[in-house]
């Protein structure tokens, strides 16, 4: 499953369906696709979803093996979140709602 968001904010962004839920609930939000968030609440979304994110990577930073070479390189939740990031942003500065739905 993909998951699409949308807002004139910002172009459009496809994420795949797991790790777009996961954005979507640690923005707060009960992760139930299709749905939205008013522009009202988008601050307070970012500012959660930012925490969640720099919890995220000081957890990865702090388990990670001394053996780099061990595993395969993962993309962090942080480079995922970016777009996201990117698009509440432009959302909360031109005051705009943020939609996703099932693709």
């Amino acid at each position: 499953m993909l998951v699409i968001f949308t807002s004139k904010a910002h172009g459009d962004i496809t994420m795949f369906g797991d790790v777009a839920k996961l954005l979507i609930e640690l923005m707060g939000h009960s992760g139930t696709i299709p749905s939205a968030i008013a522009a009202k609440d988008i601050p307070a979304a970012l500012e959660r979803l930012k925490k969640a994110i720099a919890v995220e990577e000081k957890d990865e930073t702090e388990d990670s093996p001394d053996d780099e070479e061990a595993i395969e390189p993962q993309v962090s939740l942080g480079k995922r979140a970016f777009p996201l990031i990117e698009m509440l942003t432009a959302a909360a500065q031109e005051e705009c709602s943020i939609m996703w739905r099932k693709q």
